[in-house]
């Protein structure tokens, strides 16, 4: 796919103007799906950047969710301006993510054994986790023990009984795999036999640097990298379990939840700041770069959905995570389940980001 636009100085945090004539496939997508997502971040008032200015969130509001197409795609082209800092040399890249359906109950047993435990009261963050991805490289939190700050317990630590015993549980899986994967994600839809259901959502991280066991994974050769995705992924942790167990402890962060109530938890998960994720729609982004709320139109080669085996299609950000970091990275919320977890689990393609800006800021 050829990207639009001039090519920029990689290192510059502007991204230059464009016309959305420049876009290829802007005239096809569906900017009502598009404005949907966008009015979930208005109405949960997760918008303005001292950066960017404020977005069109009152003109949206006004508009509601009832329009119809080419209202939504002159809503966008009025209120904002394509920026794209596009260099070849430094391709964007893109992955995606999930929210897991897990078996759970809410008392252990032989069979569910494995903790979910929410936030410790003793956790003492020393960032704001919106910004994770940028304290990646350090310890984000420590352990508060009445005297000094000691760095937090590290995922083996906490796998072997570090926090049991302070009603911390929120409920039990049956599966420690599961538990990682649905910790990477972020969120989960737990389903218990008596056929209820309860949505976990992120409460905070153990501070400890988040490692790809993925990444360990390629760079030991036990997988190919061309070969990579969840499911093998899984396959290899699995074929040996004392050794699936070592591996996943190699990533010393570890993920604290929380339960969502029916009413908070009725549209889907929640990104940042409490905003609904929208399947196809949402995108997790760096903050520093993004803010939260901004449209974000989004190209990829051999992405394979729906409407082709290219990606084009203007998302929203509405989600952050400890391994998106930079200008030019996202990772595509696919939405609850099965299938799409198998989309986010071969998400992996260089793209192009092209930042909807409001219009003041045309410059």
């Amino acid at each position: 796919m050829t990207a639009p636009g001039p090519a920029a100085d990689p290192f510059d945090r502007d991204f230059p103007p464009l016309s959305f004539d420049h876009l290829v496939g802007w005239e096809d997508d569906d900017h009502l799906a598009a404005f949907r997502a966008f009015l979930k971040s208005c109405e949960a008032d997760a918008l303005g950047d001292s950066k960017t200015g404020s977005f069109p969130s009152d003109e949206a509001l006004a508009l509601g969710a009832d329009i119809d197409q080419d209202s939504a795609r002159a809503f966008f082209e009025r209120h904002f301006v394509p920026r794209c800092r596009y260099d070849p040399r430094h391709q964007g890249f893109v992955t995606g993510y999930y929210e897991p359906v897990v078996r759970g109950a809410r008392e252990p047993s032989e069979r569910f054994c494995v903790p979910v435990y929410g936030r410790p009261d003793d956790l003492v963050p020393l960032s704001d986790d919106l910004y994770r991805a940028s304290h990646n490289d350090r310890v984000s939190a420590r352990r508060n023990c009445g005297y000094e700050l000691e760095d937090y317990y590290t995922r083996a630590e906490i796998e072997n009984g570090a926090l049991s015993g302070r009603g911390l549980e929120l409920l039990y899986l049956d599966d420690w795999i599961e538990l990682f994967f649905m910790q990477v994600q972020g969120s989960g839809l737990v389903e218990f036999d008596d056929g209820t259901q309860m949505r976990l959502t992120f409460a905070g991280k153990n501070g400890h640097p988040y490692t790809s066991i993925a990444r360990l994974l390629v760079d030991r050769r036990e997988v190919l990298p061309r070969q990579i995705d969840m499911e093998r992924i899984k396959a290899w942790l699995r074929a040996d379990p004392e050794r699936g167990r070592a591996l996943m402890h190699e990533n010393k962060s570890y993920v604290f939840f929380r339960a969502l109530g029916d009413e908070e938890g009725r549209d889907g998960p929640l990104g940042a700041k409490g905003v609904p994720l929208t399947a196809g729609r949402s995108l997790a982004i760096d903050p520093i770069y993004a803010p939260l709320g901004c449209p974000i139109y989004l190209m990829a080669d051999n992405l394979l959905t729906e409407t082709g085996p290219d990606f084009a299609r203007l998302m929203v950000a509405q989600d952050v995570g400890s391994a998106i970091r930079g200008p030019e990275r996202g990772d595509i919320f696919w939405g609850t389940g099965e299938a799409a977890g198998t989309a986010a689990g071969t998400t992996r393609n260089l793209a192009v980001f092209v930042l909807l800006l409001p219009a003041a800021q045309r410059g």
